[in-house]
């Protein structure tokens, strides 16, 4: 993990250009451009364009006026462009050498002293800078209309400005390219990305407000979470673009929270699975959290009648078929020797599903975490109540499951005589006939286990 960093040798001729504060939500008349200072810009405008190789479709110009440096006494020109579609520049000439450009919102930042800069832009189209950018965010494919913006500065390559935006409150960075082309690569990155002591760092919000996506990030996941007061952190990003951030609820649970490099949230991993990432939570002791987990999952799993004193489980991935935001985990339990797949639903207002681990492979998922011989009790049972009362099972396999939902599990007996194949409908999960195995070779190539293979009838 990594705190995102921009190297930015801050390149700027004229004082006066210095971007030391954010451009107005409002901006104030503008002054009225002489014929003559117009007429000057729009002849000098395509040369500009040209010489500063500027991504620029001109829909208006104007000459600033000329300066004279006393000591080369070399003559400057300042002219303003306005570009359709595009940021707004001010750009210094002198003689032959290449043209300096600045973007509107560079040089319309107010002068250190807070006095107004009087190269700021003030053609028509360059009335509001910050719609200049707009073209260059949609890029970017995240949401955001600007309502704050902050000339950072540029370097010889790249220009970079601070956002806030209506959609999210935290704001960003945005990095295009110097002088500014469309066609040239677009960054933006949020602000809780940049270390608050870093040479690029935001300040037209602070440290609270950024980490306000954590909060947009947890309401998406589905996981129901009071977020303490502190218990929002942002962890690192990922060369991947992913960022990462720590949750931690008031309940004792925890989650670190994967956000795409699109804003959205990724997944919600919980802490008690989450070691491997930048080592893991700190904001949530996880040994509590954990035996909190236990005890809500016991209350759960005994709520929908499988009498369990959680003692440990370990998440699996879910299913297409799997409710949204539920929590598919096998679980073993202090009071009995045989485990359990459960599905717990987001809502605790919702039962659970739970599947034992003798038919829990007919729903596609395997325990693990309990020896498979604890579970035959139940496929015992279920033999005793088709009236097959002989077969206390030895062995089971889980044949599968057909296309028109159809399974079969084949079973062993411990008196060595043959054993069966059961047939279930599924989901539900419903015990529906039992073959003898001497009669079940058309079903998936017919029994396997060691004493089904034999002639003898049971």
């Amino acid at each position: 993990m990594r705190l995102i960093e921009i190297g930015l040798a801050v390149s700027l001729v004229l004082a006066a250009l210095a971007p030391s504060g954010a451009w107005a939500e409002k901006a104030p008349p503008a002054p009225t451009v002489s014929k003559e200072n117009r007429a000057a810009g729009m002849a000098a405008a395509p040369a500009l364009v040209t010489a500063a190789n500027l991504d620029c479709q001109l829909s208006d110009a104007r000459k600033l006026g000329d300066s004279v440096d006393p000591k080369t006494k070399a003559k400057s020109s300042l002219f303003e462009l306005a570009c359709a579609n595009n940021e707004g520049v001010v750009i210094s000439k002198t003689g032959d050498a290449a043209p300096l450009v600045f973007t509107c919102l560079e040089a319309s930042a107010p002068r250190p002293d807070g006095k107004p800069n009087p190269t700021a832009c003030i053609l028509p189209g360059n009335l509001d800078p910050k719609a200049g950018l707009v073209p260059y965010i949609a890029k970017t494919s995240l949401p955001c209309t600007p309502t704050d913006v902050r000339a950072l500065g540029h370097s010889s390559t790249v220009t970079v400005f601070e956002l806030v935006c209506k959609e999210a409150a935290g704001g960003y960075i945005l990095q295009i390219s110097a002088p500014p082309r469309l066609d040239k690569p677009i960054a933006m990155n949020p602000c809780i990305g940049f270390a608050e002591s870093g040479n690029v760092k935001c300040t037209l919000t602070d440290r609270a407000t950024q980490l306000s996506i954590v909060d947009r990030l947890m309401s998406s996941s589905g996981k129901p979470c009071d977020i303490k007061a502190d218990g929002r952190s942002f962890i690192g990003a990922a060369q991947s673009g992913k960022m990462y951030f720590e949750v931690a609820c008031a309940a004792g649970k925890g989650y670190i929270l994967e956000q795409t490099p699109t804003g959205t949230l990724s997944r919600a991993i919980d802490c008690l699975e989450a070691d491997g990432i930048a080592g893991g939570c700190k904001l949530t002791d996880t040994r509590e959290a954990k035996t909190e987990q236990n005890n809500l999952y016991a209350k759960l799993a005994k709520k929908a009648g499988y009498n369990c004193d959680v003692s440990g489980y370990a998440p699996l991935p879910s299913s297409a078929d799997i409710p949204a935001h539920s929590e598919v985990v096998e679980v073993t339990c202090g009071n009995r020797p045989d485990g359990a797949i459960a599905i717990f639903p987001a809502s605790s207002a919702q039962p659970a599903t739970i599947y034992d681990c003798a038919h829990s492979e007919l729903e596609g998922y395997r325990c693990s975490l309990s020896k498979p011989a604890a579970a035959y009790g139940t496929l015992t049972a279920e033999l005793v109540s088709f009236g097959k009362k002989s077969c206390t099972v030895s062995a089971a396999r889980a044949v599968g499951v057909t296309a028109d939902g159809r399974g079969y599990t084949e079973v062993g007996c411990s008196d060595g005589l043959q054993g069966y194949m059961i047939e279930y409908t599924v989901k539900p999960l419903v015990m529906k006939t039992v073959i003898v195995c001497s009669e079940a070779k058309g079903i998936a190539g017919g029994c396997t286990l060691p004493g089904n293979t034999s002639a003898k009838k049971s």
